[in-house]
């Protein structure tokens, strides 16, 4: 059996095929960006989940791409991890670049993830490059969901948001300074503290405020991650993550004037993922 699975800060989808591409289990677990958490947390994460529990002895191959995987150090600590639990299985550990990249295209392209964190890397058809090295919630993130989130914490506390969604800002979230400072400095996780803030953006009517921050950091995006690669008008741009999904407007509106061409626009790659790994079985 095989089993694919997506993984973010936040969570991770768990997709179990058998050898004719059927799924015979999807299941959750919360994130595991070895890049954020400690090897014990990324262990208790796994053993929590009691569908991988049950189903790991049959378990013959292991597909993870993950965000905080990007580099050596923390791809092969979760490589062992996965290893250890999945004792009968090979195990392949990649990007989450990876699994946007399956799951838009096998054509060559600029592949762009805006989720609770955002990269973007270019496929030639054969292999990935990535131009400018993500250094990931603090230094980048662009027009992330953990950007969003700072850029509005920001606003209330400066008084850029406006009064009436200040008010409302107040009554969605804990924003007493130090429950704030609590959980950026001290507690896990702080890239998907802050991105939690970014719903607010999505869950509210459309207005100017919300236009301006989304475009600001969308341009910032482009600007950074886009149009960096020399072919960034003659090959297609493509993007997934949730914070694209519900900003496609705004992107296909910047696009035009940089004279880029949308490709995909995938809100989860888990989909896109299984069909790639059932065309392989084929």
């Amino acid at each position: 059996m095989i089993l694919i699975a997506d993984g973010g800060s936040t969570k991770c989808d768990w997709i179990l095929l058998d050898a004719a591409g059927k799924i015979i289990l999807k299941t959750r677990t919360l994130g595991l960006n070895p890049a954020v958490f400690k090897e014990n947390i990324l262990l208790e994460r796994i053993l929590e989940n009691k569908d991988l529990e049950d189903c790991k002895n049959n378990v013959t191959k292991v597909f993870f791409y993950g965000a905080g995987c990007g580099t050596e150090t923390p791809r092969l600590i979760l490589q062992e991890i996965f290893k250890s639990f999945f004792a009968n299985a090979d195990v392949t550990v990649k990007e989450d670049t990876y699994a946007a990249l399956y799951a838009t295209t096998t054509s060559p392209g600029i592949v762009c993830i805006l989720g609770t964190g955002s990269n973007s890397s270019f496929f030639d058809g054969n292999t990935v490059e990535n131009v400018v090295p993500s250094l990931g919630y603090i230094l980048m993130d662009e027009a992330s969901g953990n950007y969003f989130g700072k850029k509005l914490i920001r606003d209330y506390y400066y008084k850029k948001m406006p009064e009436d969604l200040r008010v409302k800002f107040s009554n969605d979230f804990n924003l007493d300074p130090d429950t704030i400072k609590l959980n950026v400095y001290k507690k896990e996780n702080p890239n998907a503290y802050l991105a939690s803030f970014a719903e607010f953006i999505f869950r509210n009517e459309r207005n100017e405020y919300f236009n301006y921050v989304i475009q600001k950091g969308i341009k910032d995006f482009f600007k950074n991650k886009i149009r960096v690669f020399d072919n960034h008008k003659t090959v297609p741009v493509h993007f997934v993550g949730s914070i694209a999904y519900f900003s496609s407007d705004i992107i296909h509106k910047i696009a035009k004037k940089h004279d880029v061409t949308i490709g995909s626009i995938v809100r989860r790659p888990i989909d896109g993922l299984i069909e790639y790994h059932r065309n392989k079985l084929k």
